[in-house]
């Protein structure tokens, strides 16, 4: 038999099939803390709890594909730092049937988040403020923070969460967040100096002396 024989009496049939979905955690920082979107569930199962967005894998589309168009259509936003987290297939995480979720985390500047008229209900949680939340979706959050704690240190993933340009004070508070540690100014400047550039702007209208705007290289 030949392949193309064997192809056309395949019958997929033969196997169940689980369905695939993708969860997307999109973090932001917000009152100086890091935040995550959640949304209030409307329907069965899970009914009236918090959960990340979601949706499921088409057919005609790569993961990739799905969680960029999930992310525009649950929030709007397009081209921000979005990576594959993690796959989650517990058998009994989803009561509905076998879902398989591949996880994905993004991450965005507080000052370019507006979201759509459709997700008005969405709203930003601190995630050291969330308790229960539905199907898995606590365990897709740790980790998702851990991933970033995990690459800030060897990787520009920090620079994902402040506006195209920024002060140095705004900067290293975003570090101090991700890493939930204090930094030492000279050393934090030493250590991302080959990473930014200096503006000719500078941020005045404050008690303190006016500072410099920089932005990525």
């Amino acid at each position: 038999m030949t392949e193309q024989e064997f192809l056309k009496n395949y019958n997929s049939s033969d196997y169940e099939k689980p369905s695939v979905a993708v969860d997307i955690a999109l973090f932001t920082i917000r009152d100086n803390q890091l935040q995550v979107l959640l949304k209030k569930r409307n329907t069965h199962p899970f009914v009236n709890m918090l959960a990340l967005p979601a949706t499921f894998v088409g057919m005609d589309e790569t993961l990739d594909e799905c969680a960029q168009r999930a992310l525009y259509q649950k929030t709007g936003l397009q081209n921000i730092y979005l990576e594959q987290l993690y796959t989650w297939g517990e058998i009994d995480r989803d009561p509905r049937m076998r879902i398989i979720s591949v996880s994905y985390y993004a991450l965005v500047p507080d000052s370019q988040i507006q979201l759509s008229e459709s997700e008005q209900e969405a709203k930003f949680y601190p995630v050291d403020e969330i308790k229960t939340l539905a199907f898995d979706h606590e365990k897709i959050i740790a980790y998702g923070r851990e991933r970033i704690r995990n690459k800030i240190n060897y990787t520009d993933i920090a620079f994902s969460l402040v506006p195209e340009e920024f002060t140095l004070p705004q900067l290293q508070k975003i570090y101090e967040i991700l890493l939930n540690q204090k930094l030492y100014k000279a050393n934090f400047r030493k250590k991302i100096a080959d990473k930014i550039q200096p503006t000719e702007k500078m941020l005045s209208g404050n008690k303190h002396r006016p500072s410099r705007i920089y932005k990525k290289k």
